[in-house]
């Protein structure tokens, strides 16, 4: 590798540690839906290069985070129901295919684990541990399709559903939330196909519905 590569490298990770921060502030409410990110704003306040920063922007557009309008810039998305419809939908198809199969003792074995990494972080009270152990729970039902594009696919929404799953977390209480994987996880540790892919069903809509609610 030339000494060229290792600067694109460093530059590429830096512009990702920057696009999470930038995520981490807008889920925090930081900047609210339609406000604009100022990149020479942001990289005067962080002390990086504005090309860095216009990188870091670049990849909250890819997750959906934020989307480019003529003479504005970047700007934080602003949801609507036809958005969430069609990111949960998506989410839906997968793991609704992922639970109508039978899963091995080892997929098994990932599925109880995260689960059990969930129940854990609900008693720190840690929203964004919360929310990364939730997302991790739904990526290893994902994983029963053995499907590394499919568990990519899963991957590239994580970040804007984790955008969405960080409200409804902060509106649910802990209790709330392992009641409604325990049903998901009970239903596969049974071998009931039909009612694991309902109980993903059930919990999606929920979601959608409830999240549709605080638009409206």
């Amino acid at each position: 590798m030339s000494a060229l590569d290792g600067l694109e490298v460093r530059r590429t990770t830096t512009a990702q540690q920057l696009a999470d921060g930038l995520s981490e502030r807008i889920m925090a409410g930081a900047f609210g839906p339609g406000d604009r990110l100022r990149e020479s704003a942001i990289a005067a306040e962080l002390g990086v290069a504005r090309n860095t920063i216009r990188e870091a922007v670049r990849i909250l557009e890819l997750t959906g985070l934020v989307r480019y309008e003529v003479n504005r810039g970047a700007v934080v998305i602003a949801p609507t129901p036809e958005k969430i419809e069609a990111l949960y939908t998506a989410r839906e198809r997968l793991e609704t295919a992922a639970l109508a199969r039978t899963p091995r003792p080892e997929q098994l074995d990932a599925i109880t684990e995260a689960f059990d990494a969930l129940v854990e972080a609900t008693r720190t009270g840690d929203v964004r541990a919360i929310v990364d152990r939730d997302l991790a729970f739904h990526q290893t039902i994902v994983a029963l399709l053995d499907s590394t594009r499919l568990d990519e696919f899963f991957a590239s929404l994580t970040q804007e559903l984790r955008f969405y799953l960080t409200v409804l977390t902060r509106s649910e209480t802990p209790e709330e939330v392992v009641a409604e994987h325990e049903a998901i996880l009970d239903a596969i540790r049974l071998g009931d196909r039909d009612r694991a892919v309902a109980e993903i069903r059930t919990h999606v809509d929920a979601s959608v519905e409830r999240l549709k609610a605080m638009l409206a």
